[in-house]
């Protein structure tokens, strides 16, 4: 089956932008199916210590992660980009099933195939137990606040 996920590499700023923009977008809505469609029947992934292979895997990675990760709402901003790689970093806010709201803080390393798969993701996050007042992070991005950084803290 053929498919095609534009934009294609080479990314210039603008795709590699619009690429993570729709990363994000898809991720916030938490559909594991969704978000699985956009990587490569075969991509591999290394998520903190777990390695995953395959969209099966990804989907059953995600399912678990928004189990466990509740009321998930995700930032991405792009940090660099070449040919079909791109850099991006992040932040997402979720609480945990005993109320306590963690902002997780990562970096991710993103390769895609001539399609515009995503064929490889390395990501390294760390999270940091927040008060629920220091919430900043409230769902999906409306159109107005596309580009918008985030902040370091």
């Amino acid at each position: 089956m053929y498919e095609r996920r534009p934009p294609v590499p080479p990314f210039t700023e603008d795709t590699a932008r619009q690429k993570v923009q729709s990363a994000e977008d898809a991720w916030n809505t938490r559909d594991p199916q969704r978000v699985a469609s956009a990587y490569t029947p075969d991509s591999v992934w290394r998520n903190r210590d777990v390695f995953v292979t395959g969209r099966a895997q990804i989907v059953q990675f995600l399912t678990a992660k928004w189990e466990r990760e509740l009321d998930y709402a995700l930032r991405k901003s792009l940090w660099s980009f070449h040919q079909n790689r791109i850099a991006v970093r992040f932040q997402y806010e979720w609480h945990d099933a005993a109320g306590q709201w963690w902002r997780s803080y990562g970096n991710e390393l993103w390769q895609f195939d001539a399609d515009g798969l995503m064929e490889r993701r390395e990501a390294s996050i760390n999270d940091v137990a927040i008060d629920e007042t220091d919430r900043r992070i409230f769902g999906p991005r409306t159109p107005s606040e596309h580009r918008t950084e985030i902040p370091l803290r």
